[in-house]
């Protein structure tokens, strides 16, 4: 059998597909399993496979083109639109086949196994730090409604905590600190835990010679140049630098009409997690202004004359993620920013 597209609607256990000839007329729908999939698959002739990318798509992508497939992934909000009138798993398989077939549809690259792996590791120690800190708040509250307070910080939690659970002067419960001493002993599993992780990570960053070029870039360290390449791999699926910045979201969004141009904050779209890292890692660079390259030092210190430093803080970032697209990109190592000779 052949067609013109496949429209793949996926599932945990059950598909839903739909085949489209090249007059665009429905020629296919069928139901199956994953293990039916890829039989019925590995026997088909099909120009284009279009899924969206969700949990699983790309595994499926990878057996799909070990078959022999062109085959695309496409974000479940750009597949939307197409949905005609109510919605149902092979009307999503079919707006996903209609989708596919646009040529100014944006694809999300299917991830290779090291790319997945390296998500995954962040992704796990990403809920152990947010777990972390949420063990940190909840001792400070359970103390400041004992009478005692701590400054914020984790740092201040352990240090403090085991006088805390010493000193018998103060008027605790016994069964108040048990409560206490269970808290310090998953806080200090929780910590061995993501110091493992970040062992793991800085051992992946030196065997690789892709996150040691973007490390050299200030502001960019193991975990975010590991995340990054986790997330887009050498970024060559983007065209240039300021692609890449808008699909992490650090640059303006638009409201413009009548021929004016209103530019607002930035639009906190696509990937939270390397936009975050990204600008934790420019405020680092900020407060250590002083200690970078003269042509950096000297950006920094005019834009901070004229604007906030939070603003300050978000183009750097945009700035770094641009000369880490075109570390991955270009094959290349970074370059500290050169003064410009004033004549």
């Amino acid at each position: 059998m052949k067609l013109h597209v496949l429209g793949i609607d996926l599932g945990k256990t059950v598909f839903h597909l739909v085949g489209l000839d090249s007059a665009g007329r429905v020629v296919i729908r069928k139901k199956c399993s994953r293990t039916q999939l890829l039989t019925f698959t590995a026997n088909l002739q099909v120009d284009l496979i279009g899924m969206e990318s969700c949990s699983g798509s790309h595994f499926l992508g990878r057996a799909l083109r070990e078959q022999g497939h062109q085959v695309r992934l496409m974000p479940a909000q750009y597949v939307k639109p197409y949905v005609q009138t109510n919605k149902s798993d092979f009307l999503d398989a079919e707006a996903i086949a209609e989708a596919v077939q646009r040529p100014r549809m944006r694809f999300v690259p299917i991830k290779t196994e090291e790319q997945l792996d390296l998500q995954a590791l962040h992704r796990v120690r990403e809920r152990w730090v947010m777990r972390r800190t949420a063990v940190v708040n909840q001792i400070r509250s359970l103390l400041l409604e004992r009478g005692l307070t701590l400054p914020k910080g984790r740092r201040y939690v352990e240090e403090r905590l085991p006088g805390i659970l010493e000193d018998a002067e103060l008027r605790l419960s016994g069964s108040f600190r048990v409560l206490l001493a269970q808290l310090k002993i998953e806080l200090e599993q929780l910590t061995a835990r993501i110091e493992q992780m970040d062992r793991v990570i800085q051992k992946t960053a030196k065997e690789n010679e892709a996150c040691q070029r973007l490390t050299e870039i200030p502001g960019v360290g193991p975990v975010t140049a590991t995340a990054l390449i986790g997330a887009v791999g050498n970024a060559s699926d983007f065209q240039k630098g300021r692609n890449l910045a808008a699909w992490m979201g650090m640059v303006p969004r638009e409201c413009s009409t009548g021929g004016k141009q209103k530019l607002l904050g930035i639009s906190k779209r696509g990937n939270k997690y390397l936009r975050t890292l990204f600008i934790q890692g420019a405020r680092s660079v900020v407060q250590q202004r002083h200690k970078q390259a003269p042509g950096l030092s000297i950006w920094l210190a005019q834009l901070l004359a004229r604007a906030h430093q939070n603003v300050v803080i978000v183009a750097l970032a945009n700035k770094m993620v641009r000369m880490a697209w075109a570390v991955l990109c270009k094959n290349e190592r970074y370059r500290a920013p050169v003064l410009a000779v004033t004549t």
